[in-house]
C-alpha cells in the first residue's frame, strides 16, 4: 500500500471513481487531487517548501497523470516536471501515465521521461492497481 498518491485529472466523475477504485482496493492511505498540470506545479512548489521546513512531510510516490486536460495537460506537466528544481527534489516520484486513448506515438513519448513507469487505458480498476502493486515490488 502507498502512503500517498496524486490523482492529476480535470474530470470529476473520473476522480471520483478512481478514489472509490483506489480505497476499495487499499492501494494508498491518502489521496492527493490536483485538476490540471499547474495545479499539480503548484501542489508540488507548496510541499516543496513544506519538505523544507519540516521533515516529516510525506510526499507522494505516485502519480497518475491524464494528458488531455485544460490549462496545463500531461506533456507540459512532465516537460516542467522533468527540470532538477522538480525532479531532483522528488527523485521517488513515479509517474503513471492514464488516458482514455491508447496513442502508439504517446506511448513511445511516455518511454522518454525517466520518472514515468507505465502508459494505462482509463478507467482504473480493482485488477489494474493489483497489477501496478505487484509490478512495484
Amino acid at each position: 500500500m502507498y502512503s500517498k498518491i496524486l490523482f492529476v485529472d480535470d474530470d470529476p466523475i473520473t476522480l471520483m471513481l478512481c478514489k472509490k477504485v483506489i480505497e476499495r482496493a487499499e492501494f494508498s492511505k491518502e489521496i492527493e487531487v490536483a485538476h490540471n498540470g499547474e495545479d499539480a506545479i503548484n501542489y508540488f512548489d507548496s510541499l516543496k517548501i513544506e519538505l523544507e521546513n519540516n521533515k516529516d512531510i510525506i510526499s507522494p510516490q505516485l502519480m497518475f497523470l491524464d494528458l488531455n486536460m485544460p490549462v496545463m495537460g500531461g506533456w507540459e506537466f512532465l516537460d516542467l516536471f522533468s527540470d532538477e528544481k522538480y525532479y531532483t527534489f522528488f527523485p521517488n516520484l513515479k509517474v503513471i501515465v492514464l488516458s482514455s486513448t491508447i496513442d502508439p506515438k504517446d506511448i513511445e513519448k511516455s518511454k522518454s521521461y525517466s520518472m514515468v513507469i507505465d502508459f494505462l487505458s482509463k478507467p482504473i480498476t480493482k485488477e489494474l492497481l493489483k497489477s501496478i502493486s505487484e509490478k512495484q515490488k
